[in-house]
């Protein structure tokens, strides 16, 4: 399969999505070493808060490329970046712990973040292509093997600084460069490319096209991400100043993201059958309740609650793609391309905009006012068309 004539025709092909999945989970597991190695770059480096804060501007700032690199994904093939990902970024994010100087390490996340760009605009096209006519559920595997990169990541990075000290960290480079390997053989035949010379749209055309999809998710996705930036981000400081221990707090984190990574493997398959736009305002209906439960009850009742959060919030994420490739047949990496990065900026600017109101009153009320708005995605959500299989 190499042409985008050929993407929504055939059978979902489990092993070639699985493969395309394990790529993204070898990826984001070396993307998540950097929180776990935060606090020894600050040490080695005597940073303040705002200078070790920027390695994370760094590693994500690239993500901006995103809608350059689809666009050139869809003109030419770039699987081999696809194969590369998992070496080029595991070899920065294992030496970073080693650079010799402060502007070194930005350059090495830097390169990662190109690295990260480059997967996350082409992967998910790589898994449509092998996805049939179930392009939610591709979506979903997907989504499945990010999840699970980033919680092993910081697991593995801590177990490796105890065992082989910070000067050891390079040899995890290994995994990364075995896995390209890996992909090298089982990716042989796809392509990213989803047009030919003579259907290929100029990118105004195309942004064109987009807009009907891109102005109402826009919205929707700016709502959402003030909810999710309070229950990701700010979510163990919450829970530590209602009176939890800081491992409770930490451990509530990882129950809202494996939560969220099965909720995320289901509600893709779902969509494909009961419909987009319908798993969309399941969601947006039981977060906001959830949301408000979860800030009142005990701490009995939060465990449960998170669990159910995590499955109704984080499960959308593969219907956002999916909708988004569905209506962009001809340019599917470049639509994915300006979706992430979309995505990045929304999600930035939620997060300063959330800890802007929590300090200027309470996390409480901030958690509150956050789920209080997320029924305002629901008119956008009659905005976005419908799914090609199903209404």
């Amino acid at each position: 399969m190499t042409h985008g004539t050929n993407i929504k025709e055939g059978e979902f092909k489990t092993g070639g999505v699985t493969t395309v999945a394990v790529a993204h989970a070898v990826h984001d597991t070396y993307s998540a070493f950097l929180p776990a190695l935060l606090p020894l770059l600050i040490e080695k480096f005597t940073l303040s808060n705002t200078l070790a804060g920027l390695f994370t501007v760094f590693y994500q700032m690239p993500s901006l490329l995103q809608p350059l690199i689809g666009r050139l994904a869809d003109r030419k093939n770039l699987r081999l970046m696809v194969i590369l990902a998992p070496s080029i970024t595991g070899a920065a994010m294992s030496t970073v712990g080693r650079a010799p100087s402060y502007g070194f390490a930005a350059f090495l996340l830097i390169l990662a973040g190109i690295s990260s760009s480059t997967l996350h605009a082409t992967g998910p096209v790589l898994g449509s292509a092998l996805s049939g006519n179930r392009l939610g559920r591709g979506m979903s595997f997907w989504m499945v093997g990010g999840e699970l990169g980033r919680a092993l990541g910081p697991l593995i990075t801590v177990t490796a600084i105890a065992y082989l000290t910070l000067d050891g960290l390079p040899w995890l480079m290994l995994a990364g460069v075995l896995t390209s390997i890996f992909l090298y053989v089982r990716l042989d035949p796809i392509s990213t490319r989803t047009n030919h010379e003579d259907t290929q749209l100029h990118w105004r055309e195309g942004l064109n096209k987009l807009r009907r999809i891109m102005l109402p998710l826009a919205v929707i996705l700016f709502i959402r991400s003030l909810a999710m930036s309070t229950l990701t981000t700010f979510l163990p400081t919450f829970l530590t100043r209602e009176g939890s221990s800081l491992w409770m707090a930490g451990f509530s984190l990882t129950i809202l993201e494996v939560s969220g990574m099965v909720g995320a493997f289901l509600a893709g398959g779902l969509s494909d059958r009961f419909g987009r736009r319908r798993m969309l305002v399941i969601s947006f209906v039981a977060t906001p309740i959830l949301m408000f439960l979860f800030v009142r009850a005990n701490a009995f009742w939060k465990l449960p609650l998170l669990v159910l959060l995590g499955f109704f919030a984080i499960a959308v994420v593969p219907v956002f793609m999916a909708i988004v490739m569905e209506n962009a047949a001809e340019q599917r990496a470049f639509a994915n391309g300006v979706y992430m990065a979309t995505s990045f900026v929304l999600h930035a600017l939620a997060i300063i905009v959330v800890g802007l109101l929590a300090d200027l009153i309470d996390l409480r009320f901030t958690f509150l006012v956050s789920a209080g708005l997320l029924p305002l995605c629901l008119p956008f959500v009659r905005l976005l068309p419908k799914s090609l299989r199903s209404a």
